[in-house]
């Protein structure tokens, strides 16, 4: 590569994923600094690795705000390529990014043709056709899908030739990173050879580099859940600069409110307002994001005698910026869950296998993305109606229905 090349890699930026107003605020916030570090460093392009959006059809205000900002990277001559997400994506293929696309802020970079098979192979090839930049860069891009449905398609793709140096931009899970999570990843075998493969997908910093092959998940832009606050306390991108061949990839962090955690055990629900007020106290909550975890087995009461309201005013008399809790590990003793130490791991796939053999039919190729759709939780202050739907909306995926019959 004759020349320098800089540019920015993001991804996960969820916004308007926030039900709370206070972190919706934040997220956006922290986009904003994203867009200014961009303008104010020059980068030559910006890449956007999926989920730009937390749903295919945001908000009006939030595609207003957005809106705003992609003329500012516009009016900087900034050109910026992204794909869909597993959130933004749509099977109708018809998303908000479309829009922006249309309004000349972003070009969505998915282009590819179908191959059929020659007579030594059995299945399809997809080839996909790139974006060049500054005659030298090419940049591929494969969208993410809802239940990790593109793992299948990335391990069929191909790049239409080789070029001088190439961008992979993908929303999906790579096997170093997938560690316990119950979803599909691909090997780093299974992709095709880059120089620098941009992912999106994953809420986590991570970064590898083996025989010149870069590997690397710039984290989301905000942290997008409860434990995300705990374990990011803030977001990131990457900042890359490509000099005759070699790569350099700096993690920028995204300032924002500071996190307070606290977690407290609990046994008895009658004294726990009070017993957790005293805790809370005896941090400086000023100006911060404060979190409450609450675990632990309640031998006496329940957690409804745990009054939120009063420990919600007490928080805000210290001048917490925002306040959040979680109870998901409280539970009354009959409900306390024994596990087995030496319990099977794999016990789900031995019934789904014997209930299969029991009853051979078409719908039992469905049971294994079905058992994980239904291990979806509802996001910290999620509603209802909207948890429902972004389940329905899974379940139509796996089963291929444009429309449910109520």
């Amino acid at each position: 590569m004759k020349m320098g090349v800089r540019f920015a890699h993001l991804a996960d930026c969820h916004l308007g994923g926030w039900r709370q107003e206070e972190l919706q605020k934040l997220n956006f916030e922290s986009f904003q600094q994203v867009v200014s570090k961009c303008i104010s460093e020059k980068v030559d392009f910006i890449l956007i690795a999926g989920d730009l959006f937390d749903s295919a059809y945001p908000p009006i205000e939030i595609l207003k705000e957005t809106f705003a900002e992609f003329k500012k990277i516009h009016d900087a001559c900034i050109p910026v390529y992204l794909i869909a997400g597993s959130h933004d994506f749509s099977a109708s293929g018809k998303t908000f990014l479309d829009v922006l696309e249309k309004a000349g802020f972003c070009k969505n970079i998915e282009n590819y043709e179908i191959i059929e098979p020659e007579k030594e192979e059995k299945e399809q090839k997809i080839k996909l056709k790139p974006v060049i930049v500054n005659n030298e860069i090419a940049v591929f891009g494969y969208a993410g899908r809802k239940s990790g449905m593109e793992v299948s398609e990335i391990k069929r793709i191909v790049f239409d030739s080789v070029y001088p140096f190439t961008i992979f931009m993908v929303h999906t899970t790579i096997e170093d990173v997938a560690g316990n999570l119950p979803i599909e990843y691909i090997t780093k075998k299974e992709l095709p050879l880059a120089n620098y493969h941009a992912f999106g997908h994953i809420h986590k910093r991570f970064f590898l580099e083996e025989k010149n092959t870069i590997y690397t998940y710039p984290g989301p832009v905000f942290p997008n859940n409860f434990q995300e606050l705990i374990d990011l306390q803030q977001g990131s991108f990457n900042l890359v600069e490509v000099n005759n061949g070699k790569v350099k990839v700096e993690s920028i962090l995204i300032p924002t409110k500071e996190v307070v955690f606290v977690e407290i055990s609990l046994e008895n629900a009658f004294t726990a307002t009070q017993d957790i007020i005293l805790e809370l106290d005896k941090k400086n909550l000023k100006d911060k994001i404060v979190l409450l975890k609450l675990k632990g087995v309640l031998k006496q009461g329940k957690s409804g005698d745990i009054n939120f309201d009063e420990i919600h005013g007490f928080v805000r008399k210290k001048g917490a910026y925002v306040f959040l809790r979680n109870i998901s590990s409280l539970v009354l003793p009959e409900f306390e869950m024994q596990i087995e130490t030496k319990e099977d791991e794999n016990v789900e796939e031995k019934v789904l296998k014997e209930y299969s053999d029991k009853n051979p039919n078409e719908f039992n190729k469905f049971l294994p993305r079905l058992m994980n759709a239904f291990s979806i939780e509802k996001k910290e202050d999620e509603k209802i109606a909207i948890f429902e739907n972004r389940l329905l909306d899974e379940l139509k995926e796996i089963l291929n229905l444009k429309e449910v019959v109520k």
